[in-house]
C-alpha cells in the first residue's frame, strides 16, 4: 500500500486537487497592510476644542448628514474614526492616498489665523510591486495645509528630486495586527499632517490603527489605542460618487463651509470653502498640478523623488480617470487656503 501512495499524489495533482495557489491580496488588503498608525495631538482648552473632540478624526458624514455647511455646528455628535483611501496601480507600483477629516479647523485665539468648517488632511505613500504580496514601501508625501513634505523610510533607496526629503518615514507595530505600519501624526487645532515625530502629541492625545470593519470612539482625549475604519474613496455612494453633491461640495475638490455655529467667534475670522478632498490637494510650489497627488501620483514620484528601477507612468487602476477633463479644469481654479 505504501507504494501507492506517490502514485495517488501525482494522480491528484494531475487532476488539478493539489493545494490551490496563494490567493493576492485585494486592494482594501493592501490599503490595510500600509495604513498609518497615527498620532492625533489633542486640545480641549477653549470653547472650540469641544473638550478635544474637535480634534478627533471622524466621517465627512458623521452626522447622518450630505451637508457639509453644517458640520462646524454638529462636531462632536458622531467621533467613530474613520479615514477613506484609494488604491491607484500601475504595472510596478501602488499609490496609496489616505485623507483624514474633522469637522472643524479651530483655533482658541483672536491673532492672525483663521479657523474654518470642515478640515481635509492626508498622506500619499508609493509601494514598489516587488513580488512580495505587498510589495515595498519606498516614500511618503504628507499634506500639511497647502504644502507637502515628503519623507522615505530608512529601507528605501530611493533619493531627493526635485524636492527635497524631508525626513524619515519610522515604522511601528500595531497591536491588532502582524504588520509594521508608517507612523504620521497630526497637529492640534489645524491638524497639519507630517511624518511623526516631525508631529507629535503633547500632552494629551489618541494614537489611532487601522481596520478594515471596526470604528471606535476615543473614550477620552488621552486614549492610546483606537481603531479606526478604512473606506474606500471609490465605494458605491461614497466620497468620489459625491463630488458633484453641491450641498457637500462648493467646487470639484473643495469642501462646501460656512461661518454658521460660531466659527469665527473670538478669533481672527472663519474662512469659508477653505478644505479640500485629495483631488483638491496643492503645494502650490511644485510642479504637481492641483489634485494630481491623488489623481496622478505617479507624475508626483517621478518629479519629487529620484526612483531606482522602472517607475511606469500608465496607470492598469485609476477611477479618477472618469473624470479627467473636470480635474484638468479644475486645476485652474485659485487655490484653497486650507
Amino acid at each position: 500500500m505504501r507504494k501507492l501512495v506517490p502514485i495517488v499524489a501525482g494522480a491528484l495533482i494531475a487532476a488539478g486537487l493539489a493545494t490551490p495557489a496563494h490567493a493576492a491580496p485585494s486592494r482594501a488588503e493592501i490599503a490595510l497592510r500600509w495604513a498609518p498608525i497615527h498620532y492625533q495631538d489633542v486640545d480641549a482648552t477653549g470653547s472650540h476644542a469641544l473638550s478635544g473632540k474637535s480634534d478627533y478624526i471622524t466621517r465627512y458624514d458623521f452626522d447622518g448628514n450630505l451637508n457639509g455647511r453644517d458640520n462646524w455646528d454638529n462636531t462632536g455628535t458622531n467621533t467613530d474614526a474613520a479615514v477613506y483611501y484609494s488604491v491607484l496601480e500601475t504595472s510596478t507600483h501602488y499609490y496609496l492616498t489616505y485623507l483624514f477629516f474633522h469637522p472643524r479647523d479651530w483655533i482658541d485665539h483672536p491673532f492672525f489665523e483663521t479657523e474654518h468648517e470642515n478640515d481635509g488632511e492626508g498622506v500619499l505613500e508609493i509601494v514598489a510591486k516587488d513580488g512580495s504580496d505587498y510589495g515595498s514601501l519606498k516614500a511618503a508625501v504628507t499634506v500639511a495645509h497647502s504644502d507637502f513634505f515628503s519623507y522615505k523610510p530608512t529601507a528605501s533607496d530611493w533619493a531627493n528630486g526635485s524636492e527635497t526629503i524631508d525626513g524619515t518615514l519610522q515604522l511601528q507595530s500595531s497591536p491588532h495586527d502582524s504588520f509594521q505600519h508608517p507612523v504620521t501624526a497630526q497637529e492640534r487645532g489645524g491638524h497639519g499632517l507630517k511624518a511623526y515625530p516631525q508631529y507629535n502629541i503633547n500632552g494629551d492625545g489618541i494614537v489611532y490603527y487601522p481596520s478594515l470593519s471596526v470604528s471606535e470612539s476615543p473614550s477620552s482625549t488621552n486614549d492610546r489605542d483606537v481603531r479606526y475604519r478604512l473606506i474606500d474613496v471609490f465605494a458605491d455612494g461614497g466620497l468620489w460618487a459625491q463630488r458633484n453633491t453641491t450641498s457637500l461640495f462648493a467646487s470639484l475638490g473643495t469642501f462646501a463651509g460656512d461661518n454658521t455655529g460660531g466659527c469665527g467667534t473670538g478669533t481672527y475670522a472663519c474662512g469659508t470653502n477653505s478644505a479640500n478632498a485629495p483631488w483638491g490637494w496643492d503645494d502650490g510650489n511644485d510642479a504637481v498640478a492641483r489634485g494630481e497627488i491623488a489623481t496622478d501620483p505617479a507624475k508626483l514620484a517621478a518629479s519629487y523623488f529620484s526612483a531606482t528601477g522602472t517607475l511606469s507612468r500608465a496607470y492598469t487602476h485609476n477611477p479618477y480617470s472618469v473624470a479627467a477633463t473636470a480635474l484638468r479644469a479644475a486645476q485652474n481654479q485659485p487655490p484653497t487656503i486650507d
